[in-house]
């Protein structure tokens, strides 16, 4: 990976990290990951596509797979740079969906307090 590449990879990563919401620690988008794979797979939570669930575990299994793309034993440098770029690409996805799902417990925690403090209120869809 070309060290423009890997500048960019960084920063876009970085940009996910910044322009988040001020109340949504990476430490929750992380420790929202597990849960939103459960919500996603049991149906709650249709807003991560299966697509898109199935490409972030062919990420996680590409960076902690022995077999590459590009080997590290024939072009070192070459083979430890795709296996950061990956991993920095799964991170921010993880991190962003992360920081979605967060949203979306919120916004339904905040509709289901709503609905019992006013159970005569028609659910607005």
């Amino acid at each position: 990976m070309r060290k423009e590449n890997r500048a960019a990879a960084g920063a876009a990563a970085w940009q996910v990290i910044r322009n988040t919401d001020d109340r949504i620690s990476v430490w929750q988008r992380i420790g929202a990951v597990p849960r939103m794979v459960g919500a996603r797979l049991s149906g709650r939570y249709p807003e991560l596509s299966g697509v898109k669930l199935v490409g972030m575990l062919a990420l996680l299994l590409y960076v902690v797979s022995p077999i590459d793309f590009i080997p590290e034993l024939l072009v070192p440098l070459l083979g430890v740079a795709d296996d950061v770029g990956v991993a920095v690409w799964l991170t921010t996805m993880l991190l962003g969906e992360g920081e979605r799902f967060v949203r979306w417990e919120r916004d339904g925690r905040a509709q289901q307090a709503f609905q019992r403090a006013n159970p005569q209120a028609a659910p607005s869809n």
